[in-house]
């Protein structure tokens, strides 16, 4: 839901790109989620076909190893064997030789009765011979008799698996508490068992092995040292899970494998075959394979469907933004029409009218409304000078005819003539702040003259360099001597002085007169807040306040307040950027 909310406040390259992800995920997912089904649908068969095919051939090998251990009792109760273990070489060498050849024949219609059958023995310790199929002249193993014997098994069962070999034997008599008088055993062909697992996933090219994990022998079909271990390990897991059929994925380097498992009692042993999973799923493989590919082609488009939002939509919609953005900044620039005849060359030409319309607007009533708001500062500015005139041409009179202050007369006409200098020059709107700073100092000794000492007045802070609108200051400080210092009876103070912070810069005029009440403060401050709506209004006051503002914008501009000295606090904040 977040994410709903986010995208209603996106932009429309991000609409756009999400409506289009939308749209192309899902089918990619989809398409994922068939070829997943199936491929898990394929390996489930085919799992289940060589699950099959092993319970065949493990069945295979269970009859014909029962069948063999079944027949073995026939053989051992043979009477020419019974009588060799027992008479030995008390009989003469004819019937000797007459009774091992009878038993020679009958392990040779052993041997011949099963393909799994690779040799049919007798063992008979009381003539020290092994009694072989096909052989005469032969001797007694006695490590070989030892194993054979069944007594010698860990486990009960038919198998004894020794020296990579693998038998069936039974010894006579049965009971194993007494050393036997003979032992008949068949060695089994560890290559036709190889060549019946080898059948299980020869088709699919896996690979089968038969673990004994109590006894720890292994029959495969071929496979490496490392994958049988592999396997056997898996054999293992299966074993403590006491889980006896079945079928899973495994990995083997980076590889996967389809593993079927048959646990067998007769022989105690699992069968394992591993198929190769993408041999198994052939022409599946084909299709995942196709399928990142056309998800490395749906990124090529996703690339190329965002180089074409940006190039043709978001870039032309952007330019459109910008130009507006500098509208509102008062750069009334038209767009470069480099578009043709679709919706966005109709916007930029209908923008391009608007700008050239709002040009028109300006110069008939903004321009004309700035030059009649200049023409009202010049009369302002003009309205100043004749009152101050007269009161100078007082005090100059006052001190030609006054002894010993011929100096002091013509320092004040320096002064008037700096100060007059100043004010009729009309070239410039705006001068160098330490210019302002000069011209305030010029006037305050000009009334220091008027005055004499009564009133103290000090200059501080630094007059960084930025320019500032012509008489700003001086009309602040003639208002402080005209309204405040101007009719005190006791000593005067006029503190000046600057702050500035960043950009801001701001110049402080306070004073010490006592006429002003805390509510004739807040009635100026009233004027000064509403300054635009009393055009008819020309105090010195009210008119830095509008020049100031039209200069910098509505945040900057004259406040009041009262001082520390007591009187008033005229503050005249400014841009110094």
């Amino acid at each position: 839901m977040k994410s709903v909310f986010f995208l209603h406040d996106s932009s429309i390259f991000k609409k756009i790109m999400a409506a289009f992800l939308a749209a192309l995920l899902p089918l990619l997912a989809i398409t994922w989620m068939i070829i997943e089904r199936g491929s898990d649908t394929i390996r489930s068969e085919i799992s289940l076909s060589v699950l099959n095919t092993t319970q065949f051939y493990m069945d295979s090998l269970d009859k014909e190893a029962d069948r063999i251990s079944r027949y073995l009792p026939n053989y051992v109760m043979d009477q020419d064997l019974m009588e060799i273990a027992t008479t030995g070489n008390d009989m003469s060498s004819y019937d000797r030789s007459r009774n091992i050849l009878d038993v020679q024949r009958r392990l040779e219609l052993m041997k011949n009765s099963s393909p799994f059958i690779k040799e049919a023995k007798a063992y008979i310790p009381l003539i020290g011979r092994t009694v072989l199929s096909n052989s005469y002249e032969t001797f007694l193993d006695d490590e070989e008799y030892k194993a054979m014997q069944h007594n010698a098994k860990l486990y009960e069962e038919p198998f004894i698996y020794w020296s990579d070999r693998l038998f069936i034997t039974m010894q006579y008599p049965i009971n194993t508490s007494r050393e036997p008088m003979y032992l008949v055993g068949v060695e089994l062909s560890t290559a036709k068992i190889k060549e019946t697992l080898a059948q299980i996933g020869r088709k699919r090219g896996g690979h089968t092995a038969l673990f004994n994990l109590e006894r720890e022998w292994s029959i495969d079909s071929g496979a490496d040292a490392d994958w049988l271990a592999e396997m056997k390990v898996f054999a293992e897991e299966k074993k403590e899970a006491l889980s006896s059929s079945g079928y899973e994925t495994i990995h083997y380097k980076d590889h996967r494998y389809l593993a079927v498992y048959q646990y067998s009692e007769l022989w105690n042993a699992y069968s394992i075959t591993c198929i190769p999973e993408e041999t198994a799923l052939g022409s599946l493989q084909v299709y995942r394979t196709l399928f990142w590919w056309a998800c490395a082609l749906a990124a090529v488009i996703v690339v190329f469907f965002t180089y074409f939002l940006l190039r043709f939509i978001y870039r032309p919609l952007m330019k459109l933004v910008h130009s507006f953005r500098r509208v509102q900044q008062n750069r009334l620039d038209p767009i470069v029409m480099d578009r043709g005849a679709d919706e966005f060359g109709y916007l930029y030409e209908a923008f391009n009218d608007t700008v050239r319309y709002l040009k028109t607007l300006i110069e008939e009533n903004y321009e004309g409304q700035i030059r009649n708001q200049r023409s009202e500062l010049k009369r302002l500015q003009s309205q100043i000078n004749p009152h101050f005139l007269y009161n100078c041409f007082f005090v100059l009179c006052r001190l030609i005819k006054s002894e010993g202050q011929k100096e002091k007369a013509y320092q004040f006409c320096l002064y008037i003539g700096q100060y007059f200098q100043f004010i009729t020059r009309n070239d410039e709107d705006d001068i160098p702040l330490s210019l302002e700073l000069e011209h305030s100092r010029t006037y305050v000794k000009m009334q220091t003259i008027c005055y004499g000492e009564k009133i103290d007045v000090l200059f501080e802070g630094d007059a960084p360099d930025f320019t500032v609108p012509r008489l700003i200051l001086q009309p602040i400080i003639e208002n402080a001597y005209k309204h405040a210092l101007g009719n005190m009876l006791e000593p005067g103070e006029l503190w000046v002085h600057s702050r500035q912070e960043g950009n801001d810069f701001s110049i402080y005029v306070e004073d010490n007169g006592r006429s002003i009440t805390d509510e004739g403060i807040e009635l100026l401050r009233k004027k000064l807040l509403h300054s635009t709506n009393r055009i008819e209004e020309t105090t010195g006051i009210l008119n830095v306040h509008r020049r100031v503002q039209l200069r910098y914008g509505a945040e900057y501009g004259l406040t009041v307040s009262r001082s520390e000295l007591g009187g008033l606090q005229v503050s005249i904040k400014l841009s110094a950027s």
